[in-house]
């Protein structure tokens, strides 16, 4: 089981040539995912350039119902460049992702809603959606937040300062 590369085709904060890269497989309207949330800004915020962090979608649908319209809404977002604002607000108003809080999102980060709206429904968006959930089936998800450190499943406590310690001890 290994992770695939970053490539083009992923959000990506930080820099290529960080000494450890921080993979995120998931899901919007998870209650992990968003405890989590927070976690991953501190991590970033506290290791500045030598991190490098991917969000992969990974929407549970079964589970969490608005979960693939979250994903296909920064998916559209990110077609206007504005992946990163849509994903962070979607984390941040996690209790209302139904389709009209989606539209008046894209309105409250400068989306051209009418192009968001199309961007939403294309085969390129869906598409995008469907590779990172193969990639996440490829390595074997089973549940979200999952994490990826330099290509190696994380397997602790991500909570508190573990993921932090986790990525130091790389360092």
């Amino acid at each position: 089981m290994s992770l695939e590369k970053v490539s083009a085709a992923d959000h990506v904060q930080g820099s290529a040539n960080a000494p450890v890269t921080l993979v995120e497989y998931g899901d919007y309207q998870c209650p992990y995912c968003g405890q989590a949330y927070p976690i991953v800004k501190r991590v970033q915020q506290e290791l500045g350039d030598k991190l490098r962090f991917v969000f992969r979608n990974y929407p549970l649908p079964d589970l969490h119902p608005h979960a693939l319209h979250a994903a296909l809404a920064s998916e559209a977002a990110g077609q206007q460049g504005k992946f990163w604002e849509m994903h962070d607000l979607l984390f941040e108003q996690q209790r209302q992702l139904d389709d009209a809080s989606l539209l008046r999102y894209a309105q409250e980060i400068g989306l051209d809603v009418k192009k968001f709206e199309a961007d939403f429904a294309t085969k390129t968006v869906q598409e995008k959606v469907k590779a990172d959930i193969a990639s996440g089936d490829a390595v074997e998800i089973d549940s979200v937040p999952t994490f990826f450190i330099n290509g190696t499943f994380f397997d602790g406590n991500y909570t508190g300062t573990g993921l932090l310690n986790a990525i130091q001890k790389v360092l």
